[in-house]
């Protein structure tokens, strides 16, 4: 049995192909851009071309995200919490705190043994417990995205930026360039406020170790040592953490199946 999940997030869409509701087959993932519903045609598109897959071969697809709803080649729809549940618990069976942390949204949330969810919380309305706080503030210490987590480990004594808001904590940050302070102490100033406001919204959901972290953010090794400070437990991070929210969708698409309906590809 072939399954699919396709997640439409803010900034990516990817897709993972399933075998018999275990095995990996592939991964593919395209910018997201302006024209959603072009960007997943793509991405089936790449999909086809690294597995020569056809889309009759696909016996339910999945889908999730903020986009979820442009997927028209997926029967079911999953919400970003039950996938990111399902795929995490399917990578760390020990798993039972989970923290998506992508570039405009953020969520805590508390699983069981079979990956489903008993409690979570989102922080949607708030840019400073999202990935796009760090992409901010790293445009304001003129600092390349990927290189102010490993600067923030260089730090040698604790800054604080107390500011729960993006333009008041920029305001913060030039204060603390004016006063000359050096740059991997601002860096992890940046890293320890994110973490903090990920750690309350992990404390309203019940911390439950092991705590998983996944999306974009969890590729950036200053705010993972953060945030286990923070936690004060171990992070696991997924090999590809951006893609288990798609991989959640294509184990719940084995799981649940699909009536075969091939307009639902243009076909």
């Amino acid at each position: 049995m072939i399954t699919a999940g396709i997640d439409i997030g803010a900034k990516a869409v990817r897709i993972v192909l399933l075998k018999n509701g275990r095995e990996v087959v592939e991964k593919v993932a395209v910018a997201a851009g302006t024209e959603v519903k072009r960007s997943i045609e793509e991405a089936w598109q790449r999909l086809r071309q690294k597995t020569g897959t056809r889309p009759e071969e696909i016996e339910a697809v999945a889908a999730t995200g903020a986009g979820r709803a442009d997927a028209l080649q997926a029967a079911r729809t999953v919400t970003e919490v039950r996938a990111d549940a399902r795929g995490a618990v399917f990578l760390f069976p020990q798993a039972r705190t989970v923290v998506d942390l992508g570039a405009e949204e953020g969520r805590a949330v508390r699983v069981d043994a079979g990956g489903r969810v008993v409690d979570f919380a989102i922080n949607e309305r708030c840019a400073a417990g999202a990935g796009i706080f760090i992409e901010t503030m790293a445009r304001a210490l003129e600092v390349p995205l990927e290189d102010l987590g490993p600067l923030s480990l260089r730090s040698t004594r604790e800054v604080t930026i107390n500011a729960q808001c993006v333009v008041f904590a920029e305001s913060e940050l030039v204060t603390l360039v004016h006063a000359q302070t050096p740059k991997p102490d601002m860096a992890r100033a940046i890293h320890l406020a994110i973490a903090e406001r990920v750690g309350s919204m992990v404390r309203r959901v019940g911390l439950e170790e092991r705590v998983v972290l996944i999306g974009g953010v969890a590729k950036n090794v200053g705010f993972v040592d953060c945030l286990g400070q923070e936690l004060q437990t171990e992070i696991l991070i997924p090999e590809s953490p951006g893609f288990v929210g798609a991989l959640g969708a294509a184990l719940i698409a084995a799981e649940i199946g699909q009536e075969p309906d091939p307009a639902r590809w243009g076909r």
